[in-house]
């Protein structure tokens, strides 16, 4: 099953499951089973067998995507997790898990553009594996992390180099607004068998930059959560980005770093395509100043 997070026809922020091609609206919108993925997810109701009938639908290519959990608690994101991007990066040896944090209001769905600071010259795309918390956890030990997992979605973690090298933490560089890609879909763990057998492919402008199987994270999705939990209580609808492969577009090439007008696709096994077109800053606000002046 494929949740989405969407904004309806009337601005409403809402939820629901996309069948082949048609979003059943489940969330405020529609049939109200909750007021939202997490609100979901909370309620034990996510990826169980959903009474559809009476659900308003739309078409999946008409809906404006948001983030696929819009609401998190928390979203902590794990950095240089596999070893081709420890490498490039010149961080091998590592003992633990590099992490920070990432606020939900700089996240955006699938489709919406990421947004290139005006304040950078180096803004850069990790595409990501996120997993999401179905119940509170605390001291989680390694062979129950499993049991905590709701479900999995596509992520990329686009970054603003400048800032996130300007010091030892990670923070600033990571948390402009429409930096977080989150999508299209949440699908639930139980409908994917062996997460680690699956692939992660990010794209741009078609061009594959990144290619790894999930097995190849350093420190294991049980391991991550072990740890995250060991120093912070997670909660439902609460998120784990789990790090990048080798071939960042820092680390790429001369022409590695992202810019105006180009497409990002991040892409995982079972979970779909999740694609962002970078725009300019500075673009959007003339934009968005234009239309106002229009209807004024």
């Amino acid at each position: 099953m494929q949740y989405v997070s969407f904004k309806a026809a009337d601005g409403t922020e809402t939820w629901g499951v996309s069948i082949d091609g048609t979003v059943h609206d489940l969330g405020p919108s529609g049939k109200n089973l909750a007021a939202s993925t997490r609100d979901a997810i909370e309620k034990g109701i996510f990826g169980t067998q959903l009474d559809l009938s009476g659900a308003p639908t739309i078409a999946e290519a008409d809906i404006e995507f948001l983030p696929s959990v819009t609401n998190p608690g928390k979203i902590i994101c794990i950095g240089v997790n596999y070893l081709a991007h420890q490498e490039e990066s010149g961080k091998t040896g590592q003992t633990a898990p590099t992490v920070f944090t990432r606020f939900a209001d700089s996240q955006m769905g699938h489709l919406a553009p990421a947004v290139k600071p005006t304040t950078t010259t180096k803004f850069d795309y990790e595409g990501e594996m996120a997993l999401v918390i179905s119940k509170e956890a605390f001291h989680v030990e390694k062979e129950d992390a499993w049991d905590h997992i709701a479900g999995y979605a596509c992520y990329n973690d686009f970054s603003v180099r400048d800032w996130q090298k300007a010091a030892s933490q990670w923070i600033p560089g990571k948390n402009f607004p429409g930096t977080g890609g989150f999508g299209p879909y949440l699908v639930p763990a139980a409908d994917l068998g062996d997460i680690t057998t699956a692939v992660l492919e990010t794209r741009v402008n078609g061009e594959v930059r990144q290619q790894a199987p999930v097995a190849n994270l350093v420190f294991d999705i049980p391991t991550l959560i072990n740890y995250v939990t060991g120093f912070t209580k997670l909660n439902p609808g609460d998120v784990i980005v789990t790090g990048t492969p080798g071939g960042v577009g820092l680390f790429y090439g001369p022409d590695g770093l992202i810019n105006h007008g180009d497409v990002v696709e991040v892409e995982i096994t079972g979970l779909g395509i999740l694609r962002n077109t970078v725009a300019d800053e500075a673009s959007l606000l003339a934009g968005a100043q234009a239309t106002a002046g229009a209807s004024a």
